[in-house]
């Protein structure tokens, strides 16, 4: 009986939450927020309804099993082209950002709560990983340009691969796991190689041993969905065998059937969304029932400065300032929404109990610490990502920034303006629109300019300069159009003329036009005036 009270709890706040979706990703809140909720009020902490010790066997199951799965899919999803065109602010934000993240947070960590450094180390990793949960909103968010959200999606997807292998080195250094070179040599290749080629093991071969047998005797989708399910836990087991990482190994799966010619069925991938879905938002409540007894253990004031030191200041610090020295094209509001946009939450609670399971000393405190950042960082940036957007898209209507303008977030290597690119005056241009095979007309700039001038030459099609990049490969593998005349109203039309080069190098005929929209219009052309959602 005493579970029927937190049991009609979650599943009332499961319906809810489900007839009100629409609601919640249009107001300032999120689900996380809501079903930490949830715990928090069922654990010891507040009603007592509920209790769960943090090393209860079924707090790591779903801790293990969440994991895995996302890994799986984070890495299964892989968008290995977008990945290769997209790599650069991604890699100073996972590289260096992530390390100075790890190094700030552990020493703030070390200083304010007595820790020892590999154990103050440890909080750092756990809070320097990236939570694609509570990114969500971010991600869908289409009023923020795409090489921005890339940037933050890719980011999500991939940190816990670099964060994973040094916490569990510093798991390794805080226990005593390895002694000396050959121990430590020995560590290393159980975890980066041993662990992730039996995970690539399984995913691959699982995955061509269902395709063959699905070849003689089909195999109905439902099963196909539970088997490629099987397939994440059953590489995680494997990882774990042979001393390596079981999490390591379930991202190599997925990253295998990924990059191999193999694949699981589409409907696996998309009950496996569903069930990591489900279990993400079981696993919030079940986090806050346990930390709904533990946030106290922390002392409020220590544990909420600490919180606001990691949300403000060492992940702004450590991302925004890697990315203000780089040379990338992104305007300060940019950095600063990227840099802001690093939300902890389900990642970082999953990771911290990794340390309470390998038994380091000082373990629970690890985790009660990163609870309540936790906590704070599920309300305060689940709160904030909404308005924070509207407000970066309500920017002065005449400022255009270099995001706006690139079409993908490598442009931050190539800001030069390609003056050879191909260009076409307007009076060619009226006298091949006239004839038997027009060109297309494309309007490549940004939102903003396109609100502060909204005329343009008649027929022009708008493709924003941050997806043309995508738009012209799939334009080219689909035949292409007879030809495109790019305009913009950039001097010497330099967004017009890189998209120029770009589309040249698929094959297409392209110009970009000498002086735009201005000089159509000066040369006596009518222009039309375009509606505006505003």
């Amino acid at each position: 009986m005493d579970l029927l009270l937190p049991l009609g709890v979650v599943a009332g706040a499961l319906v809810a939450t489900s007839l009100a979706a629409g609601l919640v990703e249009r107001a300032a809140m999120s689900f996380p927020i809501l079903f930490l909720g949830v715990g928090l009020v069922l654990g010891p902490g507040v009603t007592g309804t509920t209790a769960i010790a943090l090393d209860d066997p079924a707090l790591m199951l779903i801790a293990v099993a969440t994991l895995s799965l996302v890994l799986f899919l984070d890495a299964s999803n892989l968008d290995l082209d977008g990945l290769r065109r997209d790599w650069w602010v991604p890699a100073l934000t996972l590289g260096p950002g992530t390390l100075l993240t790890i190094a700030l947070v552990g020493a703030a960590a070390v200083l304010l709560f007595g820790l020892s450094w590999p154990v103050g180390l440890i909080a750092g990793a756990a809070l320097a990983s990236t939570d694609a949960v509570t990114l969500r909103d971010v991600l869908r968010d289409r009023r923020l340009p795409i090489g921005l959200r890339r940037s933050l999606a890719v980011e999500a997807g991939t940190n816990d691969l670099l964060v994973l292998p040094i916490l569990l080195i510093l798991l390794a250094v805080a226990t005593g796991e390895a002694v000396g070179v050959a121990g430590w040599a020995w560590f290393a290749v159980q975890l980066l190689l041993i662990g992730p080629a039996a995970g690539a093991l399984v995913g691959v071969g699982g995955a061509r041993l269902m395709g063959r047998v699905d070849r003689h005797t089909p195999i109905r989708n439902e099963y196909q969905s539970l088997y490629g399910v099987g397939l994440v836990f059953l590489a995680f087991v494997a990882g774990e065998a042979v001393g390596g990482s079981g999490f390591l190994a379930a991202f190599a799966a997925g990253g295998a059937v990924s990059v191999s010619n193999t694949t699981l069925c589409d409907c696996f991938l998309d009950l496996g969304q569903v069930l990591a879905e489900v279990l993400m938002l079981a696993a919030f409540t079940v986090f806050g029932v346990v930390l709904s007894g533990l946030l106290g253990s922390v002392g409020w004031v220590a544990g909420i400065g600490f919180a606001l030191f990691v949300l403000v200041i060492a992940r702004p610090v450590a991302v925004g300032g890697v990315l203000s020295v780089a040379r990338t094209a992104l305007s300060p509001r940019a950095i600063a929404l990227i840099a802001w946009n690093g939300p902890r939450g389900l990642a970082s609670l999953l990771l911290a109990l990794l340390a309470v399971e390998a038994g380091v000393p000082g373990g629970e405190a690890v985790f009660a610490i990163v609870g309540m950042v936790v906590t704070v960082s599920v309300v305060v940036h689940g709160s904030t990502s909404t308005p924070l957007a509207g407000l970066y898209a309500r920017r002065d209507c005449g400022e255009v920034l270099p995001e706006d303008r690139t079409t993908s977030a490598t442009d931050a290597l190539r800001e030069t303006d390609p003056q050879d690119a191909p260009r076409i005056d307007v009076g060619a241009l009226a006298a091949r629109l006239d004839g038997p095979d027009p060109p297309w007309v494309i309007d490549v700039r940004s939102p903003a300019s396109r609100r502060h001038d909204p005329t343009v030459i008649p027929g022009s099609r708008w493709v924003p300069p941050d997806e043309v990049a995508e738009w012209i490969t799939n334009l080219a593998e689909a035949g292409g159009p007879p030809a495109l005349a790019m305009w913009c109203t950039c001097p010497r039309e330099a967004t017009a003329a890189r998209i120029t080069v770009l589309a040249r190098e698929h094959g297409i005929e392209a110009w970009a036009i000498r002086g735009g929209r201005q000089a159509w219009q000066d040369a006596g052309h009518p222009v039309t005036a375009i509606d505006l959602v505003p």
